[in-house]
């Protein structure tokens, strides 16, 4: 061989490298065929969701993980199941219960939302979850509890993310990305939240065992709004407690300032809230935890996960990367080392999917809870 063909022989080695053959069962890849699928089909696309890779194939595992979420139950898991007796499990045993009660006993589902989500349509999303009790506690930021009760008093309108902020504010309008709130919205919350402030204040009296937590403020909200479009007022029918460590960073907080300086002494304890939002980590037979977007919602679920020593369940959802050490944009695996989410090892399963919640979360509940909850209620239609 000459040096030409010399190189060209190495050329073609460094090309047509052999491929090592992959395991067998190995998903291929292969997308929707809209001239068999009926592009109406909404369950048909997302299952198809599953082989299209990027992406998509993270909605696929993201829907997947939360159908097991929904659906697990104390009385099938193995570890539970560890008695001869089948019709009550061990009664020496005071954790155990008969099986039509464990049957009862689900997983804790954790959902964590930034407030933005709540000023836009996913209100909607959320307040069904809330409604029908699928879910067991809520972590929000402060315009997460105000925009919700806000809309009971006024609506937000659609803009454009384009619009000059100097000639918004001359019209009293506030932008948020390409959401309007009038501000008259904010008066008329004022007008509404600082008489229920002075009964708070009232109510508490000068005792300290008496201070309000944020959640009881939250709840109690939730209850004075009395309007079924409130996800707090659903929270509030339904027990669901509501979690907001930044309560203060926003409307409500402003409100609180004044009412600070018009009505003295109104307390609320934040450890009151921590060690209730723990004990229900700790105590949840199984948790799982649905985060949409990153910060303070994201950090304090998972924070409360690290003293049950992780999630069994995990689905992530924003657009944050990781290249800056925030934990809004970090992997689930970050988590993983700091013994917030259970490893694989140990029967964790987790995903992240990169996406604006308010395209992806709408079809990630259709084809979960919302899925499950028309099942059930065609089900009930049909037994009648």
């Amino acid at each position: 061989m000459n040096g030409s063909q010399d190189a060209s022989a190495s050329a073609q080695a460094a090309v047509f490298v052999q491929s090592q053959p992959l395991p067998e069962g190995t998903p291929t890849i292969q997308g929707p065929d809209f001239d068999q699928q009926d592009p109406n089909d909404l369950a048909a696309l997302l299952g198809s969701m599953a082989n299209v890779g990027f992406q998509a194939s993270g909605v696929s595992r993201a829907i997947d993980i939360i159908d097991q979420m929904r659906s697990w139950r104390l009385s099938t898991d193995p570890a539970y199941l560890d008695s001869t007796d089948p019709a009550y499990l061990d009664s020496t045993d005071p954790d155990k219960l008969p099986l039509d009660e464990a049957s009862q006993v689900g997983c804790r589902i954790f959902l964590g939302f930034t407030s933005n989500l709540v000023s836009s349509g996913l209100r909607e999303v959320i307040k069904f979850l809330v409604k029908n009790r699928y879910v067991s506690a809520l972590v929000t930021t402060a315009g997460g509890i105000e925009e919700d009760l806000i809309k009971c008093l006024g609506p937000t309108y659609l803009g454009d993310f384009s619009l000059d902020g100097a000639t918004l504010r001359k019209r009293g309008l506030n932008r948020i990305g390409n959401l309007l709130v009038p501000n008259d919205n904010y008066c008329k919350f004022e007008d509404w939240v600082m008489p229920i402030l002075d009964r708070m204040r009232q109510e508490q009296g000068d005792d300290v065992a008496n201070a309000w937590s944020p959640s009881r403020v939250i709840q109690r909200l939730g209850r004075e709004i009395n309007d079924e479009s409130s996800i707090l007022y659903w929270a509030a029918v339904n027990d669901i407690p509501v979690f907001c460590p930044a309560l203060t960073d926003g409307s409500l907080g402003d409100m609180l300032y004044f009412h600070s300086y018009k009505n003295p002494g109104l307390t609320i304890d934040l450890v009151k809230d921590i060690r209730r939002l723990n004990d229900l980590s700790v105590k949840a037979p199984k948790a799982g935890m649905i985060i949409l977007g990153g910060g303070v919602c994201k950090h304090q679920i998972a924070n409360a996960m690290l003293f049950r020593n992780g999630a069994d369940f995990s689905v992530y959802i924003n657009t944050g990367q990781e290249f800056d050490g925030s934990d809004s944009g970090a992997r689930p695996d970050e988590a993983v080392s700091w013994g917030k989410i259970k490893s694989a090892a140990n029967g964790g399963q987790n995903v992240k999917v990169y996406c604006d919640a308010t395209i992806i979360f709408p079809m990630i509940v259709a084809a979960t809870f919302a899925k499950g909850h028309w099942q059930a209620k065609r089900a009930g239609l049909e037994a009648k």
